[in-house]
């Protein structure tokens, strides 16, 4: 039988578009979950939220990440969404809601400049990080 075990965090952003880096509190669910063996998956239950794994050594990256895709999906487009933020739903869906990571060793396999990062499109707000760990 295979193991698995539900967690979830809160994430807070501060702006209305941002690139939190939420590997650590992935990273210690892994450890915490007991699982050596398997697959984690980070879904973010959001219309206006993603996740991506992207480089984490450079901060730049972050920056120049966030500049595209606003020029890609600018916010005033002449949307028909009555609620004003159709930019918002068009960037997470183009950027997607989950994302699966290995586990081995009770640890998160990533590259050495990856990490995992929760994508704001319409906040500030308080958001909700599911992770599911099977193994």
């Amino acid at each position: 039988m295979t193991a698995s075990k539900l967690f979830e965090f809160q994430v807070q952003t501060t702006a209305h578009t941002q690139m939190l880096n939420i590997t650590r509190q992935v990273a210690k669910i892994v450890a915490e979950s007991g699982i050596a063996s398997g697959i984690c998956v980070v879904f973010i239950p959001h219309t206006t939220a993603a996740v991506t794994i992207n480089e984490n050594a450079d901060p730049d990256v972050q920056t120049d990440f966030m500049k595209e895709i606003n020029k890609i999906v600018p916010w005033e487009d002449g949307y028909l969404h009555m609620e004003g933020n159709a930019a918002a739903h068009l960037k997470a869906s183009l950027m997607g809601f989950s994302a699966t990571i290995l586990v081995e060793d009770g640890r998160l396999v990533l590259g050495t400049w990856q990490g995992i990062y929760f994508l704001e499109y319409d906040g500030s707000r308080n958001r909700t990080v599911y992770v599911k760990v099977l193994g």
